[in-house]
């Protein structure tokens, strides 16, 4: 039978010979991790403090104990993978962070005036970061691996894949809630000639866009979804609803449904969670997304209900984690590019960031959905097309 160990360290951290390393040496065996072993997933402890800070904080004070170098994993996403897999997370609950779980449940922390908070602390962190971590065509979501060799290929068969699920025709009219970069208007206008109107909180994401796709039927507003306004053939959403938040899920499916033509379609991709009540990551919250609120299925069910006839649902969740390793790769090889301007404080929150994402998507404690909805049903039914 599992213990779940739930502490109120007070506003001092604990000494160590509290006993606190000896039981963080305990739970960690129990996921085939060793503080001080020789394997690439094992923990290094650099300095003093780290299972008082684990014990009073969780993953907020495991993160920030790594960004501050106290201590070190040669393959944190294997850390992470065991770690989860194990359920080490749920067995250890800081009583501190209750305040941080009621926030996000009775508090609407993704607002209009709180929506662009995002765009300014992640995705304008700069276009050129951006570009030397990502594909060409600078898709920040999970990309599809069945068929391909590379992040690029991935990324192109996830956004021809999205095409051709939403069956797009030359001309079509289509709406990108959430475009980041401009990734899928810029290819779906490129190879199926439909018309493009897209919207971001992010002034980068938008001023690279226009630039990049120049000469297109593509449109690229800098605006917040709930004021969208347009009727179009087909929307898609790819790795925005991960902001909207439960409290406004179904405001953002009204204007889903608003916004597209009553014989078209809808398609949701979107990372998710496994549990309901479940709150956000506190160290992801602060440092990575902002205000971020992961979805589950039952959420999402409740957002559409009666709005929507779900068509297809395709899970591919564990595309995510060689996709978050690629992109890893990238960073790193890039980094001496950027070291003098963002420091090594930086580079360790953006590992700790990649690779903690891909050791939760390869414990399958994360999931990626796309959704194809209609709003009528289509008649005799919808076929998901291969790719």
């Amino acid at each position: 039978m599992s213990r779940e160990f739930t502490f109120n360290a007070g506003s001092s951290y604990l000494s160590q010979d509290s006993g606190l390393h000896r039981l963080m040496v305990e739970l960690l065996q129990r996921a085939d991790i060793r503080i001080g072993g020789n394997r690439p997933w094992d923990m290094q402890l650099k300095a003093g403090g780290v299972p008082e800070r684990v014990f009073a904080q969780g993953n907020l004070g495991l993160g920030e104990a790594y960004m501050e170098g106290a201590w070190e994993a040669e393959r944190l996403d294997e850390f992470f993978f065991r770690l989860l897999c194990a359920g080490i997370d749920q067995q250890v609950k800081p009583a501190r962070l209750i305040f941080h779980a009621l926030r996000a449940r009775l508090l609407n922390l993704q607002s209009r005036r709180r929506a662009w908070q995002v765009g300014e602390a992640h995705y304008d962190l700069g276009n050129d970061f951006y570009a030397a971590m990502l594909d060409p065509r600078m898709t920040y979501t999970c990309g599809y691996w069945r068929s391909a060799s590379s992040l690029a290929e991935a990324q192109e068969g996830k956004l021809e894949l999205i095409c051709r699920k939403l069956g797009l025709e030359r001309g079509m009219r289509v709406l990108d809630i959430g475009c980041g970069w401009g990734s899928f208007m810029g290819y779906a206008a490129e190879r199926h000639g439909v018309h493009c109107v897209g919207v971001t909180v992010s002034r980068e994401q938008q001023a690279w866009a226009r630039e990049r796709y120049a000469g297109l039927p593509v449109e690229f507003r800098l605006q917040d979804y709930r004021e969208i306004q347009g009727r179009f053939d087909r929307i898609v959403s790819i790795g925005m609803f991960e902001h909207v938040g439960r409290k406004n899920h179904r405001h953002f499916f009204e204007v889903a449904a608003r916004c597209l033509a009553d014989d078209g379609l809808f398609l949701l991709h979107t990372i998710g969670k496994n549990q309901r009540h479940s709150t956000s990551d506190p160290w992801i919250d602060r440092y990575i997304f902002p205000n971020g609120d992961l979805p589950s299925l039952g959420q999402i069910g409740d957002g559409l209900d009666g709005l929507f006839i779900l068509e297809d649902l395709h899970s591919f969740g564990a595309d995510y984690d060689r996709t978050l390793m690629a992109w890893h790769a990238n960073f790193e090889a890039a980094w001496p590019r950027f070291a003098s301007t963002l420091g090594e404080r930086f580079r360790r929150m953006w590992r700790y960031y990649l690779l903690s994402c891909a050791g939760a998507f390869r414990a399958r404690n994360l999931q990626l959905w796309q959704y194809v909805l209609s709003k009528n049903g289509v008649p005799g039914g919808y076929q998901r097309p291969q790719l």
